[in-house]
């Protein structure tokens, strides 16, 4: 029994700080698993709160036959594959719209700053944004099966168990799911492929006055490092697994450990 464990034995036993400490080790587990299902830092937010909710209330019921974060990940799992997200869900659109969306509005020249330090934050912005979106393209069950593959390592077995499907039905589902995420950025990405047209830099323009991209507001660019640089020192045959594997895990917000406090008067 690791020290995870042995936390949710006593929390089990009624010991409100074992209880908070095991919240603190899952939540970032939790809300990176949501946000790149749902896109949306807000819905991801909402998602992980109703999932460590579950969490809570149904720990008794862990009877330590499979590793902790195991269990917890069949919870958000099957939460997620059936949670509709306000944003995500009016963002969600066919690979056809997608890609129409990603064809219009292209511009050589940022009219929004000419700042190199700007420039990249929001380059940055688009890369994950966009590319993420992306995956809103995929049906619920197609979209989780990709992230549990492609970005969580999970084989066809491990990842039929969190689902409870056959294994040859993950099998033939991720196989769908990454021809068509293959194929779109092949045929749409710039960093996938140097003969598509977009490049996230040429996007800015376009997704700030749609009001998609908020420089003031970014969710996911990072100071320190570029996910985006990342994927253009790769081969291209590894350029489009690597396009999601890049994005940095995402520390879940604080206030989300506060909201759950007051949910369930832990003090």
């Amino acid at each position: 029994m690791d020290q995870l464990e042995r936390l949710v034995t006593k929390a089990n036993q009624g010991d409100k700080r074992a209880l908070e400490l095991v919240i603190l080790n899952i939540k970032d587990l939790v809300y990176n698993l949501s946000l790149k299902m749902l896109l949306f830092p807000e819905d991801a937010k909402d998602a992980t709160q109703e999932i460590l909710i579950r969490v809570i209330t149904h720990l008794s019921t862990f009877k330590h036959k499979s590793k902790f974060t195991t269990w917890v990940y069949r919870i958000a799992v099957n939460y997620l594959i059936s949670y509709k997200g306000k944003l995500s869900s009016n963002f969600a659109m066919s690979f056809e719209e997608y890609g129409r969306m990603i064809d219009t509005g292209q511009s050589d020249q940022v009219a929004y700053t000419v700042n190199e330090g700007e420039l990249n934050l929001l380059e940055e912005e688009v890369k994950v944004s966009c590319t993420q979106g992306v995956l809103l393209c995929l049906n619920e069950l197609d979209r989780m099966i990709y992230i549990l593959s492609e970005l969580f390592g999970y084989n066809s077995v491990e990842g039929a168990a969190l689902l409870n499907i056959s294994s040859d039905n993950y099998r033939k589902k991720l196989s769908r799911a990454r021809h068509k995420i293959r194929n779109f950025l092949q045929s749409k990405c710039g960093l996938v492929n140097e003969s598509a047209s977009c490049r996230c830099r040429k996007k800015i323009d376009f997704l700030i006055d749609l009001q998609l991209l908020n420089p003031e507001r970014l969710r996911f660019a990072h100071l320190s490092k570029r996910s985006i640089d990342v994927v253009r020192k790769l081969q291209h045959l590894e350029r489009t697994a690597a396009v999601y594997q890049s994005v940095p895990n995402f520390d879940a917000p604080q206030d989300l450990i506060n909201r759950l406090k007051e949910t369930l008067e832990v003090d």
